[in-house]
């Protein structure tokens, strides 16, 4: 709409003229469409945001629990419960509002004032009062306030690169388009949140607030469900499962206690006491603990994440989809080649930093006189500028000028040093029509003429060549020679332009200038990739991890840095956003797992991309940092924000943010993630391991002697001290060898794995056979019923102890991992210990848990039994590797 019409059908349709609206007429229109303004989504309040850390399924038990502990009087476990549950809340509530709280709101892209025409004149108005029929002034430098529909476009680009993603700034014009022209090519329309990088226009309001094409994205925004994570997900399945397994076992052996003749009350406190067995009480502060451990590691590593569940989703990543600009590419315009004196020289250096050489082949080419001309004609031809802030190098104006200004200051020829000796006495503006520029520049020499533009044409005005030191006649050869040379660059995706220069006379007027000119040259340029991320992607792959390139950029373009990058493979697609459009969402689907390029896409395509992939059953994690890419952020299982560059409004769609801007961090949060979801899977295992002992000893001793062989106060003791320290201890482990050379994880694969399910039942079943062997020879032995209980106390948490050393790795030996190389579980480890021995010996805790001393003959019966479960396990571990080495 309004592209496809004449300006003149658009300034009628909205009712408006080129002397602007009436201040009469703006009220009423402001009452009408209201501000110009975004609406912001509800916050959670802080309220909210602590009671969502309550909603698991396992910690709604563990509140249950407590409720009926409290009920029957055992108030202490009540306490300690309920404890650990508001201890797990506090902390994820904690780490959630710090994350919030270090992200600044929507606003960046908002323009503060706007240059409008009102009532004839020109007045400087807040961007909030604009409204559809105000006429817009645009210049150099400004924020675009509103979209609006161009009447006059002089020398005008526009940097779109926060909407569509192509980096390269957009030359403007003011001609209608076809009624099926796609957005980015939309070029007498500019839109909200760009910006003018060079020219001037004027243009007339056609879309404010939420109707402009950032106000639809932030809508679409507000559409889009944030899934809950696979960890969420699993912590409530894995609590589903507990539950019902508990209940199962509490109901019968509560039910068989009452035939075998027992008081069915105390039946039912036996049935507490082994529901207190079963549940892993700190099972969720230790989560927590542990992705919040990993978060500040995260943190050091250049990841912020804002919520704790997502953590565990990067390690189960196994599709990223990320955007050109700026991400895999520097978004800094850099010439990279030079054509001069018949020969092609490479550029040195990278973004805008003015450090670097020019090299023919191995041979420096420094101090040229042909490479020095050439030069400064792209210096002096030239509106951009070099600027440099706290040790940070930095342009104005025009990309694609700043990058030759950028080239010049590496050859030391600085451009404001250059324009005092050559002042400007005029200039021909370039246009979308003539394809070049030109500009007069008098110096003690005389007055000179200096043009840059599209080789074709600058090649067009010339007759003369400057070679070997002299101006020769440009022939038909050698201009073959260089349209060749045209054509080499161009087939790599550089941009390329042409240069020429010529001596005229003081009183010429600057558009005769241009012809008979003397040819001085050629540059290539482009936005390179980020130095490090091709070993970055070449990582990812290792680690069973495609890359997707989604890009507003063009088709050429995208696939060059693709292939280069090596995200594009042999046999795969490449798709622009017009055939993705022909394709129904069934047939995309068939081949979607093929295309690792899109270009030319607008935010619709990233998200419909995003939607396929996750129907396939991926894990997709989306990278972007421009208004452009926040709906698919938020639609992803895992969406990453750039801290440095990504505009606020990517930054509130996403799980994760990397403060340095670098693709390559994300494979250190992918390990880090990983290594988190193997500790979690890791203490979940070792906690299983103490459950099932506890729970068999107990069923074990109701059925065959009816006695509980440790009391409830002694169970919650050890699933305090043993669910406490060594699983927070065992979420500091370093990665395993090869980590980021597995596979992802399956997203359908529960917390504990069969293997791991197995070593636990195996480990839990060795604990209880040994409790109950000492059972039975105590009661042998007519050893009092007190003493037999701390016995077994004592050994299943000293077991316990010997286990958590088994749990560092599911896989590796400790002796490989390093006996001492996780001091904090060595320290976590003692200090459970002196604890036991504290119940054990200290008189106030003899009588709270009911203990007796115990001699140095016990333990010398306690110690080699319990260390049976570490032996075990590193016997299991040798064999497996004898068997798959």
């Amino acid at each position: 709409m309004f592209y496809d019409e004449a300006a003149d059908a658009v300034l009628k349709t909205l009712n408006t003229s080129e002397t602007g609206l009436s201040s009469g007429e703006t009220e009423n229109r402001l009452e009408k469409y209201g501000k110009n303004e975004l609406k912001e989504e509800e916050k959670t309040s802080v309220v909210k945001l602590f009671l969502s850390q309550f909603k698991s399924f396992l910690i709604l038990i563990l509140m249950a629990a407590a409720l009926v502990s409290a009920f029957l009087g055992e108030l202490v476990d009540a306490f300690v419960i309920l404890f650990t549950v508001i201890l797990a809340g506090v902390l994820g509530f904690v780490q959630e509002y710090r994350a919030e709280e270090s992200i600044k709101l929507l606003k960046s892209l908002t323009s503060p004032e706007a240059l409008v025409v009102r009532d004839g004149k020109e007045v400087k108005i807040p961007s909030s009062l604009l409204v559809p029929g105000d006429i817009l002034i645009l210049q150099a430098g400004d924020r675009i306030p509103a979209d609006a529909r161009l009447l006059e476009a002089l020398s005008l680009k526009i940097d779109e690169s926060s909407l569509t993603g192509e980096s390269v700034a957009v030359e403007k014009s003011t001609e209608v388009f076809p009624t099926e022209t796609p957005q980015p090519d939309r070029k007498n329309m500019v839109y909200t949140g760009t910006s003018v990088t060079y020219g001037r226009g004027k243009a007339v309001i056609t879309a404010t607030g939420m109707s402009t094409a950032f106000g639809k994205l932030a809508g679409l925004l507000g559409e889009i469900e944030r899934e809950r994570t696979p960890l969420q997900d699993k912590l409530d399945q894995f609590g589903r499962w507990l539950g019902t397994a508990t209940l199962i076992v509490v109901a019968f052996v509560a039910v068989l206690g009452i035939f075998q003749g027992f008081d069915p009350f105390e039946m039912f406190l036996w049935g507490v006491a082994l529901a207190v067995a079963a549940i892993p009480e700190a099972l969720p502060a230790v989560v927590t603990v542990g992705l919040a451990l990993g978060v500040r590691r995260m943190v050091k590593r250049h990841a912020l994440v804002r919520k704790l569940p997502s953590v565990e989703t990067l390690g189960s990543t196994n599709i990223i989809c990320t955007d050109k600009t700026g991400t895999l590419t520097q978004n800094k315009m850099t010439v990279e080649k030079v054509y001069v004196n018949g020969t092609l020289l490479n550029v040195t250096g990278e973004g805008y930093k003015p450090i670097g050489d020019f090299f023919s082949g191995d041979v420096p080419a420094s101090e040229d006189v042909h490479l020095h001309r050439l030069l400064v004609a792209g210096t002096l031809c030239n509106d951009a500028g070099l600027v440099e802030e706290n040790g940070v190098w930095d342009i104005t104006g025009d990309p694609t000028e700043g990058a030759l200004v950028v080239a010049a200051a590496k050859e030391g020829i600085w451009k404001n040093a250059l324009e005092e000796k050559h002042r400007r006495k005029g200039e021909v503006p370039f246009s979308s029509e003539r394809k070049m520029m030109t500009t007069l520049n008098s110096s003690e020499d005389g007055l000179y003429a200096y043009s840059k533009g599209a080789p074709e044409v600058i090649l067009a005005s010339c007759t003369k060549i400057f070679l070997g030191g002299h101006e020769e006649e440009l022939t038909p050869e050698r201009k073959q020679e260089i349209l060749d040379v045209l054509n080499d660059l161009a087939n790599q995706t550089l941009r390329v332009m042409g240069f020429a220069y010529r001596k005229v006379p003081e009183d010429i007027i600057a558009e005769e200038a241009e012809k008979e000119m003397v040819f001085a040259g050629l540059m290539g340029m482009r936005d390179p990739p980020r130095e490090e991320v091709k070993v970055a992607i070449a990582t990812c792959t290792s680690a069973g991890i495609q890359t997707v390139m989604i890009t507003g950029d063009h088709k050429t373009t995208a696939f060059a840095i693709a292939r280069e990058l090596g995200i594009y493979r042999e046999g795969d697609l490449v798709l622009t956003g017009i055939e993705l459009d022909a394709l129904d969402n069934k047939e995309f689907e068939e081949i979607v797992e093929k295309v690792s390029v899109y270009a030319r896409v607008y935010p619709e395509h990233k998200l419909k991309v995003v939607e396929a992939l996750k129907k396939k059953g991926y894990i997709v994690a989306m990278t972007g940092d421009g208004v452009n890419d926040a709906p698919a952020l938020k639609a992803a299982d895992m969406g990453i924000a750039m801290g440095i560059t990504g505009t606020d409004v990517s930054k509130e769609a996403s799980s994760m943010i990397l403060t340095d801007d670098n693709f390559a961090s994300i494979v250190s949060a992918v390990e880090e993630g990983r290594n988190i979801l193997k500790n979690i899977k890791n203490f979940i295992a070792y906690g299983l391991t103490c459950h099932i002992g506890v729970v068999l000893i107990v069923l074990a001793g109701v059925l065959a002697w009816q006695i509980l062989p440790v009391i409830a106060v002694q169970i919650l003791w050890i699933n305090l001290i043993t669910d406490g320290l060594p699983p927070m201890a065992l979420s500091l482990e370093a990665p395993d060898r090869g980590l980021m050379k597995q596979k992802p994880i399956r997203s359908k694969e529960g917390l504990v794995s069969k293997r791991m399910l197995i070593a636990s039942l195996g480990l839990g079943l060795l604990i209880a056979v040994q409790s109950l062997g000492v059972l039975y020879w105590a009661l042998g032995n007519g050893v009092p019923l007190p003493k037999i209980q701390t016995l077994i106390f004592t050994l299943v948490v000293i077991s316990l102890m010997f286990n958590a050393f088994n749990w560092r790795s599911e896989r590796y030996s400790i002796f490989s991992l390093g006996i001492f190389t996780n001091r904090s579980l060595i320290y976590a480890v003692l200090s459970t210990i002196i604890l036991q021995l504290a119940a054990i010996y200290v008189p106030f805790m003899q009588m709270a848990f009911r203990t007796v001393p115990l001699a140095l003959s016990d333990w010398a019966m306690i110690i080699p039994l319990a260390s049976t479960t570490l032996i075990v396990m590193e016997f299991t571990k040798y064999l497996e590797w004898r068997v798959h080495r």
